[in-house]
C-alpha cells in the first residue's frame, strides 16, 4: 500500500508541474525551505527606514502680573511659565537619494521641529515639504548629506491575499525592528483613518511608533506605508493597516515637482454606497459599486454623462466596491488623461470616458488668517470653491467662507471654532467671502453673534466681547 500511495503522489506532482511553473508564488517544499531567512531582505531594506522625531513648543497663556514691574521686582522672572514641549515619534522611508522621506501626516502634524535618525545612527534635521491630511501622508527633506539609501517602490496592485510581508519601523521608540506576517486583506475601506480609505491589511505586528514605517514584499520593495492598527490594548492584535504604495507615488511625485498641495482628478459628483436594500430595490444580485446621487454642473461627471441613479461599477476595467474604492482609483490616476467608467444604468451596462482634471479654484481662496480680539482670532479661512471642497474632503456648503485651520490654544480654539465650519453670518451680517469676514471680525465689540454651518447643521452662538 505505501508504494501505491508514493506512486500516486509522484504522478500527481508530475501532472501539476506545468501549472506550478507558471506561477511566481510557492509554498515551502522542504525543511530546508522553511529554515530560510529573511535576513538578506532586511539588510537591503533597513538602511532606508528611518526614525522620525518631531516636536513643537506650546506657549502657555501669559499671566498679566509678569508685566507689572513691582511684581517682577519681588518675585523675579524665574517663575514665568515656560512653554510645554509636545513630541511625536514615528518612522519613515527614504524614497529618493537626495533625502526625500515619506512618513505619516499624523506623525508630524502641527510640529515645527523634525529630526530624522538613520539606521547607521546618523541624525539630521529635516523640513516638511508636503503634508497631506487626506491620505495621511507627508514628505520630508533631510537637510545635509547626500546619496542616501533608497527603498525601491513596488506595485501595491500586484499584491494578493496570503503574500508574505515585512513591517520595518521603530515601535515604542526602542529602535528599529522587523516583524513578519502575511497580507490579510486588500482594499479595506470604511476604516475611518483618512479620506481615501483603501488599505492593505496585514497581521505583521505593527505597534505605536511604527506609523510611517515600511511594509515590504519579499523582493524588498515598498508596498505600503504602515499607518494604523486595530487595538484594544495599544499593542498589536494582528490587525494593521498600510497605505498602498501606489497612493504614495502620487504624493511623492507632487513633492518632487515642488507642489505643496496634492492635486487629484475631480469627479464632481456625490456618491453613496449601494446597500443591500438599494441593490434589492434595483434588482441587483450584489450590493457593490458607487451610487451617483448628485452631479455638479460643469464637472467631469456631467461631461461624462453621469446621471443621478447611475451605479459606477468600474474604472479602467478595475471593479470598485464602494465610493471609497472609486475615490482611491481616481486619486491614483494621472491628471490630463481620460479614464473609462463602467456604469450600470437602468439595468444596462455602458462605458463612458471621464476627463481627468483637477477641481477649479473659482472663486480664488483669498486665504485670511484672523487675529485681534474676535472669536475667530487664530483661525484661517478661505473662500469655498470646488478645489477647496475637494482638498477638505467635502464641506457643508458650495459657496461662502470655510475655516481651514484653527491654531492650538488660540481664541478661536477656546470658543469652539472648528476646521470645516462654514461662516454664514457675524452679528447678523451675512458673510459671502473672506473680505467680508475680515471686515465683520474687525474692531472690539461687547457681544459677538456667530452663525455657523457645521456638517449641515446651523449653529448660532452669542459670546461676550
Amino acid at each position: 500500500m505505501p508504494r501505491v500511495v508514493t506512486a500516486f503522489i509522484f504522478l500527481l506532482a508530475a501532472a501539476m508541474a506545468p501549472a506550478l511553473a507558471q506561477t511566481t508564488r510557492a509554498v515551502p517544499q522542504s525543511r530546508g525551505d522553511v529554515m530560510l531567512s529573511y535576513a538578506p531582505i532586511v539588510k537591503r531594506v533597513a538602511p532606508a527606514v528611518v526614525n522620525v522625531y518631531a516636536s513643537r513648543v506650546e506657549q502657555r497663556q501669559r499671566n498679566p502680573l509678569f508685566d507689572d514691574p513691582l511684581f517682577r521686582q519681588f518675585f523675579g522672572g524665574g517663575g514665568e511659565p515656560q512653554g510645554r514641549v509636545a513630541q511625536s515619534l514615528g518612522s519613515g522611508v527614504i524614497v529618493d537619494a537626495s533625502g526625500l522621506v515619506v512618513t505619516n501626516h499624523h506623525v508630524i502634524e502641527g510640529m515645527t521641529d523634525v529630526k530624522v535618525s538613520l539606521a547607521d545612527k546618523r541624525e539630521f534635521e529635516a523640513e516638511i515639504v508636503l503634508s497631506d491630511q487626506r491620505t495621511d501622508l507627508a514628505v520630508l527633506r533631510i537637510k545635509g548629506g547626500s546619496k542616501f539609501p533608497v527603498l525601491e517602490l513596488g506595485d501595491s496592485d500586484a499584491l494578493e491575499v496570503g503574500d508574505f510581508a515585512l513591517a520595518v519601523g521603530n515601535p515604542f521608540g526602542v529602535g528599529q525592528t522587523v516583524t513578519q506576517g502575511i497580507v490579510s486583506a486588500l482594499a479595506r475601506t470604511q476604516i475611518g483613518i483618512s479620506d481615501f480609505g483603501f488599505f492593505i491589511q496585514t497581521d505583521a505586528a505593527i505597534n505605536p511608533g511604527n506609523s510611517g514605517g515600511a511594509l515590504v514584499d519579499l523582493n524588498g520593495r515598498l508596498v505600503g506605508i504602515n499607518s494604523a492598527i486595530y487595538s484594544k490594548s495599544g499593542g498589536s492584535m494582528g490587525i494593521g493597516f498600510a497605505i498602498p504604495v501606489n497612493m504614495v507615488k502620487v504624493v511623492v511625485a507632487t513633492a518632487k515637482g515642488g507642489g505643496k498641495l496634492v492635486k487629484r482628478p475631480w469627479l464632481g459628483a456625490t456618491l453613496q454606497s449601494v446597500t443591500h436594500e438599494i441593490a434589492e430595490s434595483l434588482g441587483l444580485e450584489r450590493s457593490t459599486g458607487a451610487l451617483v446621487t448628485e452631479v455638479l454642473p460643469k464637472s467631469p461627471a456631467q461631461e461624462a454623462g453621469l446621471k443621478s441613479g447611475d451605479i459606477v461599477e468600474s474604472i479602467d476595467g478595475v471593479a470598485v466596491d464602494d465610493p471609497e474604492a472609486l475615490g482611491y482609483r481616481l486619486a491614483t490616476r494621472p491628471l490630463g488623461g481620460v479614464a473609462s467608467l463602467g456604469v450600470l444604468r437602468g439595468g444596462k451596462s455602458l462605458i463612458t470616458p471621464l476627463t481627468l482634471m483637477s477641481a477649479p479654484e473659482t472663486p480664488s481662496r483669498d486665504e485670511l488668517k484672523l487675529s485681534g480680539n474676535s472669536p475667530f482670532s487664530g483661525a484661517t479661512a478661505v473662500n469655498i470653491s470646488p478645489a477647496v471642497t475637494e482638498e477638505m474632503g467635502g464641506v457643508a456648503a458650495d459657496k461662502g467662507v470655510v475655516i481651514t485651520d484653527v491654531a492650538a490654544g488660540s481664541i478661536a480654539a477656546n470658543v469652539g471654532v472648528q476646521k470645516g465650519d462654514v461662516i454664514l453670518a457675524v452679528n447678523d451680517a451675512k458673510i459671502a467671502n473672506t473680505a467680508e469676514l475680515k471686515q465683520a471680525a474687525g474692531g472690539t465689540k461687547s457681544l459677538w453673534k456667530l452663525t455657523i454651518n457645521r456638517g449641515g447643521q446651523v449653529i448660532t452662538s452669542v459670546l461676550r466681547g
